[in-house]
């Protein structure tokens, strides 16, 4: 691999890595790894503050981390990269498989 291509690839790896570095963020996309939610849901879930969870949806959707989808008057958050869901589920599967409680 060319050296601007290894290159590429790392400052976009390490962007990602920069926005799953937040612990709120990262709750985040373990929220929606179910499903799609609605802030409200990922606010009830996460139990941070409406403003502060907006903001962080807001900034990973503009990284192309999340999709939304309006459901009639509601607005639905989803994970849109799939490298996302296999990052996230490997985490998973390295931190919490052996947490007795089964989150980070």
């Amino acid at each position: 691999m060319p050296m601007t291509a290894l290159n590429a690839k790392c400052d976009a790896v390490a962007a990602l890595m920069k926005t799953l570095a937040h612990p709120d963020r990262l709750r985040i996309l373990c929220v929606l790894m179910g499903n799609a939610q609605t802030v409200s849901e990922i606010v009830l879930a996460t139990q941070m503050s409406q403003s502060q969870a907006s903001q962080y949806l807001n900034r990973m959707k503009l990284e192309g981390l999340l999709q939304s989808t309006k459901d009639s008057t509601l607005v639905r958050y989803s994970i849109h990269d799939p490298k996302v869901i296999a990052l996230v589920q490997s985490l998973s599967t390295i931190f919490c498989n052996s947490d007795p409680e089964g989150a980070f």
